[in-house]
């Protein structure tokens, strides 16, 4: 019952280790790492199977199935093999092996930067290079993607005046590095950015700081990836009142990966990995944009606040 569909299921199968080994040449590591993680937890889930099932059939400790889920560790080959038999998916096992010898190959872009920004950060680099969509919105600065040198100094002195001079030009080194994203050959992502009106107003420094940051946006939304929305003042209260935060979507080869929602504070980020959670935050990012001014009406927005500048 069912054979006659065969040739079908095992045409889906190879169209799936296509798809999986063509993006392990443009991937970062770590996000393929991550994407490890997450498949082999939610397969194990597919399979009905508890973590401690797994451990009898691997005779492993139990600390071992979790740092395999968690990114703690990547899973030895022979290893590998037997979860995917036991999770019922033995077809995808050379596309994992591909995967997992890429990621322990692999380098990532930011390396040179290792401890230029706190470690919790890291893991949005890997994710944020690689992303093919990047939803933004932020209620108080421009964002790091966008920023000019000396906005970005003055955002980082506001933030910890303590620094030395030479930590504040690595970290805005480091920042200005990001934004090659923008313009990643041959794909770029496709970012799309709500800013509040007050970050047009708000000063960063010398006021000629905040008019080449400006002038900046206006040159920037010449990308054609690349949309700018403002969300004017008079919306008053809104959907965005919690702050800043961030939506990545990745490369569809990453089969089942629900992307990430990120949100970050002065001590630590927060990754919503959980779909549900990740469609409350595009629920709230839907509700700014209807709010915010057309990106046609943002770029004359911008124009005449340069020119209050000027």
């Amino acid at each position: 019952m069912g054979y006659a569909h065969s040739g079908d299921v095992r045409e889906s199968a190879g169209a799936t280790l296509r798809e999986e080994l063509a993006v392990v040449a443009t991937s970062s590591p770590t996000l393929l790492k991550r994407y490890i993680a997450l498949e082999l937890r939610r397969l194990r889930e597919a399979a009905g199977l508890s973590r401690d099932k797994v451990v009898a059939r691997l005779r492993c400790v139990p600390s071992h199935i979790s740092h395999l889920e968690t990114m703690r560790n990547l899973p030895k080959a022979p290893e590998l093999e037997v979860l995917l038999g036991f999770y019922g998916v033995a077809e995808r096992t050379e596309a994992f092996l591909e995967l997992v010898d890429a990621a322990r190959k692999g380098r990532d872009w930011w390396l040179p930067f290792k401890g230029t920004a706190p470690e919790w950060f890291d893991l949005y680099l890997a994710m944020e290079s690689s992303a093919v969509q990047i939803d933004i919105y932020d209620a108080m600065v421009v964002p790091g993607l966008f920023q000019t040198p000396a906005y970005a100094k003055a955002v980082i002195r506001a933030g910890e005046p303590e620094l030395a001079d030479a930590e504040v030009a690595r970290r805005i080194e480091l920042r200005m590095t990001r934004q090659d994203v923008l313009t990643r050959q041959p794909d770029p992502p496709a970012v799309w950015c709500v800013l509040d009106e007050s970050v047009l107003y708000r000063p960063a420094g010398e006021p000629r700081v905040l008019l080449e940051q400006l002038d900046y946006l206006i040159k920037l939304l010449e990308l054609p990836t690349l949309t700018i929305q403002v969300l004017p003042l008079e919306a008053g209260v809104h959907a965005g009142v919690e702050g800043t935060f961030m939506i990545l979507t990745f490369p569809p080869e990453l089969v089942g990966d629900p992307g990430i929602a990120y949100v970050e504070s002065r001590i630590k980020s927060t990754y919503y990995e959980d779909p549900a959670e990740i469609m409350t935050y595009r629920n709230t990012l839907r509700r700014i944009q209807i709010q915010a001014c057309p990106p046609e009406e943002t770029r004359a927005l911008l124009i005449r606040r340069i020119e209050e500048l000027t």
